[in-house]
């Protein structure tokens, strides 16, 4: 038995699905052709948007996501490490050096979880909120890669002395997952990174987008 829904709210979210999907916006329109609703009906869904802040119209009357969608996303980031500590605490402890989920924020990359190795002498410091450039550091180099498709057949990205003097990182983007762009990596005291690493880092960002899917 198929559960009762709401079509209104169903709508709703249609809407702001597909001006999450454009840089432009949308005309009221343009967003009754694609729902298969009159334009009453849109006015109506972008009215009830607006006034919780989820959408904004510009004076073209094009109607683009608004800023109360920020607000809800923020509430996402403790959903998400919650999700990633089981696989980051595995990470940390089989290789010995500092783990982190890294997530896109922008033109940052932001790490959200950071998970710290409880059985050697030292570590790096790393913590939750550290923010750096995309194209420095495994992490954001990771997620780069991942968008233009050029990770290479081992899957996972070997920095050195980015982010942190005598430093090495290796990471791997989270992979199959709409909506969200991230990276599951380690950093470590070293030269260079062992070989199995580079392998282990992959299987725990699959075991983090597993989690959050």
């Amino acid at each position: 038995m198929t559960a009762e829904t709401s079509q209104t709210l169903d709508r709703g979210l249609r809407v702001l699905k597909l001006l999450a999907d454009t840089d432009h916006g949308l005309t009221v329109t343009e967003l009754s052709n694609k729902l298969g609703v009159n334009r009453t009906v849109v006015y109506r869904l972008l009215a009830t948007l607006e006034q919780h802040a989820l959408i904004r119209r510009d004076l073209g009357g094009r109607a683009r996501v608004g800023l109360g969608v920020l607000r809800l996303g923020r509430q996402v980031h403790p959903l998400v490490r919650e999700a990633a500590l089981p696989a980051l605490r595995s990470l940390a402890e089989d290789i010995g050096a500092t783990a982190h989920l890294t997530l896109v924020d922008g033109a940052e990359a932001l790490a959200v979880a950071v998970v710290e190795p409880t059985w050697t002498d030292y570590h790096v410091a790393y913590r939750t909120g550290f923010r750096h450039p995309l194209d420095r550091g495994a992490a954001g180099r990771a997620i780069l890669a991942a968008r233009q498709g050029a990770l290479g057949d081992g899957g996972f990205t070997l920095t050195h002395g980015e982010l942190e003097a005598g430093a090495s990182g290796a990471a791997a983007p989270l992979v199959g997952i709409t909506g969200l762009e991230g990276s599951v990596g380690i950093v470590m005291l070293a030269d260079s990174v062992p070989e199995r690493v580079g392998p282990r880092v992959v299987d725990a960002a699959r075991e983090v987008a597993d989690a959050l899917r």
